[in-house]
């Protein structure tokens, strides 16, 4: 293969040593030409344009002008572009939305520290745009905008394409997941026992990191991919697929945006490393070397996090958290949220027989239940981790309450599947998957 367009800057060149992939160039909308001739787009967010039709005035075809180039825009991509150019909700009402919906969602963001937000009807009151509306109200909330010196535009113009940049038909990865994860990360850098110790710059990295930390997400999980001999699966060796393809995706996008073009090179150098260890930190496969190492701090009272080593490892533990709290959030919420990654799951497992491969564990609907599904991850993979962040945050109330919410949903998870035992008669449903299963899903984990 080679690489026919980047349409956003910052190259980066990698060497497949099977050959299967010459050259591939990240970290933007790629084209990439396989041997039949046909160009395949890598990006599924919105319509590939070849942005030099632009300056071509005289074409006769259908695309001849920038009026109708703009046209096989998205419309949402167009309609951010025009109208929601500070990244706040205006103080003008759009057309798709009454002063009442707009009041209702300042009020919310005036709670947004609060553990009960509600992410989904944040969502509905911005009109589908939670993550940039909670993002630019966050930067400006910690002060990031004024101490780094950002340009409130061009701050919107990078949060837009991280929003766009995720699919709106996964069920479970998509952006309100991405604003989810953020709320939750904001919670946690409130945290007394972190608070104190963080830097604008930890801040900043902490919450970019939450926003796009499953950016461009296919809705499938690092095996399928594998198996299906992606050419993401090629590039990165089976390897943190996903998160790799996440991280270069948002160092793209940063600078495509130029939001930080205005700083010393060494200091975005940095930010774009330091992005790539918090996101690739959400790799599942790499839950035990993390909980391991927590464990050897809080046993051996060694964290000391006026350390910038020992502040960015919390800082991964934090977005780590943050990633996978749903079951820790109120039943009403953590309960969808169940749903929905589960319905991503089933998708996956109904793609796999379409295609007669082998269905993914947790992903085959007539024998993986949600409660099944639920309970195991709860078992194996949260209520580890927070018991731990709990002995970090030395039993705050915000982490009480989330072992709270956790077990009241475990028992009501456990009721179902008793329910549906009694109903189907016993033996009929998966036991809950073991801590392996779910590690090797990696996407059980959202």
């Amino acid at each position: 293969m080679s690489c026919l367009m980047v349409e956003r800057c910052g190259e980066i060149l990698f060497e497949n040593p099977d050959q299967n992939v010459k050259c591939v160039c990240m970290l933007g909308d790629v084209r990439l030409r396989g041997q039949t001739g046909v160009p395949a787009e890598r990006r599924g967010s919105y319509p590939f344009i070849d942005f030099r039709l632009l300056n071509n005035t005289t074409h006769s075809g259908e695309i001849g002008t920038r009026k109708k180039v703009k046209r096989l825009l998205s419309f949402q991509r167009y309609f951010h572009a025009s109208r929601l150019l500070r990244g706040i909700i205006p103080q003008a009402p759009l057309h798709l939305l009454d002063e009442d919906y707009l009041g209702q969602a300042r009020h919310m963001l005036s709670k947004v520290g609060t553990w009960d937000f509600d992410i989904f009807l944040f969502d509905r009151l911005t009109n589908g745009n939670s993550l940039v509306t909670l993002l630019c109200h966050l930067f400006n909330t910690h002060g990031l905008i004024h101490h780094f010196k950002l340009d409130m535009v061009t701050l919107h113009r990078f949060l837009v394409m991280v929003q766009e940049d995720y699919h709106g038909h996964n069920p479970y990865h998509n952006a309100v997941h991405a604003a989810d994860v953020t709320q939750a990360m904001h919670c946690y850098l409130k945290e007394p026992k972190l608070a104190s110790f963080l830097t604008p710059l930890d801040i900043m990295l902490g919450l970019l990191a939450a926003a796009a930390h499953d950016v461009d997400h296919p809705g499938v999980n690092q095996p399928f991919l594998i198996k299906t001999n992606h050419h993401l699966a090629n590039l990165y060796q089976n390897m943190s697929v996903l998160e790799n393809h996440h991280w270069r995706s948002t160092i793209g996008m940063l600078r495509e945006s130029r939001l930080l073009a205005h700083l010393p090179k060494e200091m975005t150098q940095d930010i774009e490393q330091q992005l790539g260890s918090l996101i690739l930190a959400t790799d599942i496969n790499r839950q035990n070397e993390f909980l391991t190492r927590l464990k050897a701090h809080l046993h051996n009272k060694d964290l000391r996090l006026e350390n910038v080593q020992d502040r960015h490892f919390m800082l991964q533990i934090a977005l780590k958290c943050a990633d996978i709290c749903n079951p820790c959030r109120i039943w009403e919420m953590s309960k969808q949220w169940s749903e929905r990654v589960c319905e991503e799951f089933y998708r996956q497992g109904d793609l796999e027989q379409k295609f007669e491969l082998e269905i993914s564990p947790l992903c085959n609907q007539q024998k993986d239940s949600i409660p099944s599904i639920q309970i195991g991850f709860m078992t194996y993979i949260v209520e580890p981790l927070f018991r731990e962040w709990a002995r970090f945050t030395g039993n705050s109330t915000l982490s009480e309450n989330m072992l709270s919410h956790l077990a009241h949903n475990k028992a009501q998870w456990k009721s179902l599947l008793s329910k549906q035992h009694r109903r189907r008669g016993s033996g009929q449903d998966s036991a809950a998957p073991t801590s392996e299963t779910l590690e090797q899903t990696e996407g059980a984990t959202p």
